[in-house]
Formats: structure tokens, sequence, C-alpha cells
């Protein structure tokens, strides 16, 4: 079967089959320039968004925790942190409360999943006024046409901090990988460094990665080593970036206002 790969539009091949969410049998496909692996037409998304949150997704609060450090730092780093901020497919507006405890504008942008934790700020994907930043976490693995979403989020955001595990090499078959997602059939594609580089070449971007999972997509001037290293201190010395970079952070932490906000009390 001739078809063409959703990323840089060239050709793809049948790679492998597998079995998703324990009884559809599907093929992949991967392209013979970039190396994106993506599933046939997912005709299953229906049945694999009953819930929006998949119950074998046990590491996202960690994952929240973890993501909120390095996003603080890449902030402090490269942008202005007194902007606003936007999360698309913010789920359960975790990691927006987080980041409003640290103090920053954050917004949540996702109408497939109940907000929990940060429902007032709820946002749309807002064009007039860019936001500083748009982060969408573990994202890029559900799009069915990433290129086009990538679009959307670069006329709304100055730039794009996003997620996704990159295939390893060799790449690995389905079944022998956990990031496929067999269980819940909601991973449509997986991406390379080419991928990326191609959807950054499509756009008139530019992309730097940390080559793993994380990844940056801007108009503008940003070294990838000075990134990985913002990385690296957000994952593991979140302490020693608020001491060399603190200068930069706002005020203080946005919780005693937005509780006020919603209860009208203050906190004291």
């Amino acid at each position: 079967m001739t078809n063409t790969c959703r990323v840089c539009g060239q050709p793809v091949a049948e790679w492998a089959t597998a079995t998703i969410l324990g009884r559809h049998p599907i093929r992949y496909d991967r392209c013979q320039s970039c190396g994106l692996v993506q599933t046939e037409a997912p005709y299953w998304l229906d049945e694999a968004y009953a819930t929006a949150i998949t119950t074998s997704d046990i590491g996202l609060v960690g994952r929240n925790l973890a993501q909120a450090g390095v996003t603080e730092a890449v902030i402090l780093g490269l942008c202005d942190p007194k902007q606003h901020f936007l999360d698309y497919g913010g789920g359960y507006g975790l990691f927006v409360r987080l980041m409003r405890d640290r103090g920053f504008q954050f917004f949540r942008q996702d109408p497939f999943c109940q907000n929990l934790f940060a429902a007032q700020f709820d946002a749309p994907l807002e064009t007039a006024r860019p936001y500083e930043l748009v982060t969408a976490y573990e994202v890029l693995e559900h799009l069915t046409d990433p290129v086009h979403v990538l679009d959307q989020l670069l006329q709304t955001g100055r730039s794009v901090l996003c997620s996704t595990r990159l295939l390893p090499s060799p790449a690995p078959k389905p079944g022998s990988w956990w990031y496929y997602g067999l269980e819940h059939g909601q991973h449509v594609a997986l991406y390379t460094r080419p991928a990326l580089n191609a959807i950054a070449h499509r756009l008139g971007v530019r992309v730097v990665s940390d080559n793993r999972s994380l990844h940056l997509f801007t108009r503008q001037p940003v070294s990838e080593t000075w990134f990985r290293a913002l990385r690296v201190a957000g994952r593991f010395a979140p302490a020693l970036t608020r001491l060399l970079l603190g200068w930069r952070l706002p005020v203080r932490t946005l919780l005693p206002a937005d509780f006020e906000q919603l209860t009208g009390l203050r906190l004291g």
C-alpha cells in the first residue's frame, strides 16, 4: 500500500504490525527519508480516547514535577518570565498549577480533559497577543497532523517547548519498546531527530533538542548547547538554577492571588 509521511511528505514503507487495545491488528509504516514511524490511518481513536488520561500513565505526577523544573530553567534562560505562557494539551491542569505556584503566568488549553487543578485558567489559542512560550508535553506522538498543529502553536507562541521520546537507534519494533503504547492506542507517530528537523524546515523555524525527549521549536537564535545545559540544570539542580538566574524571576508565587480570585478570601 502506498502512503506518505505525515511529517515530510515522502514515501513510507510498511515496517511492522502489532495489536493495540488488545484486539485491533494494525500496521506501522516508516518514512524512508526522515525515519518517522507512523500508524496506518487510526480508525480506533474514539475508543482509545474514551478516557483522555490512560490508566497506564502512572508516571504523570512525577513527570509534571520534573517538567516544571525544566520549564522554569528554559524560561529563565531563554524567555521573558513576566509574560504569559500556555500549556497546550494541559490534561488535569497539574502542570499549570505547579508553574503558577512558581510565579509564572501560565494558562491551560485542552478541550478533551477535565481541568481539575487550574480550572479558572483555561485559555484559547490566542494569536492576537502571542504567548511568550507554549508548552506541549507528551502531545506530538498523539497527532495525526503534527505539522499543522505546530504551525498553529507557533502562531500562538513565540516558541514551542515540547516533549516526545525519540526513537532509539536502531529503531525498536512495536512490542519491544514501551513508548508505542500498544495497551492504550493513543500514540500514532514516533519521531526521530531528522523528523523534527523536517518539521522545523517546513515551518521555517529552528529546532534544538536534547536528542532524547525534550525539544524547542523557535524563531529565536538559540544555542543547542545552552538549551541542553538548561534542561540538565532544571532537571537535576533547580535550586542552582534559581540561584544563578533568580534575578529574572517574577516577584512571587501566584498561589495567594489565585486563591483570592477563586474564593474571594485571603490566605494567611
